[in-house]
């Protein structure tokens, strides 16, 4: 059991290290703004209370981008761990990409329906200037997620 988390938890980092990457070549090769993770570090910081209106009026707190960044790699752990104990021995030992990249997009509704609703962004995105783009974005980064989670438990 030991071997199956820290095994997931390798393929949460690997993952969301995957969809960093993934957000840096948007940046440098199609213009796309690199995610505020100053802003989910903030949202993090005000919890309980999960939802703003803007979370950029929301009183600004020390350090976070450094708590947006650390709550972004505790989710992908969080998230490895649990699609390995899913999976399973028998994934592990053969992975394949289907199932991570279905576990994967499944992960999305957190963005969709806890997290763009705290930070003021609506259900999916929907008070964006172009909440489609947002979604489709989202999908692009969840199966570069998808395709970590497999691509680590192959490496591993």
């Amino acid at each position: 059991m030991s071997g199956v988390i820290m095994t997931g938890v390798l393929m949460g980092i690997g993952a969301t290290a995957a969809m960093d990457i993934w957000a840096i070549l948007l940046n440098r090769f199609a213009n796309i703004g690199l995610p505020n993770w100053g802003n989910v570090g903030r949202w993090v910081a005000h919890l309980p209370r999960w939802q703003h209106d803007d979370i950029g009026l929301a009183a600004p707190v020390s350090q976070e981008a450094t708590i947006g960044w650390g709550f972004h790699y505790a989710v992908g752990v969080v998230y490895g761990v649990i699609f390995a104990l899913i999976a399973g021995a028998g994934w592990l030992a053969n992975p394949t990409f289907f199932p991570a990249w279905v576990f994967a997009i499944l992960t999305i509704a957190a963005g969709w329906f806890i997290l763009q609703p705290g930070l003021g962004a609506g259900w999916a995105a929907s008070r964006t200037p172009t909440p489609w783009k947002v979604r489709g974005l989202g999908l692009a980064a969840h199966t570069v997620f998808g395709l970590g989670l497999w691509g680590t438990a192959l490496a591993v």
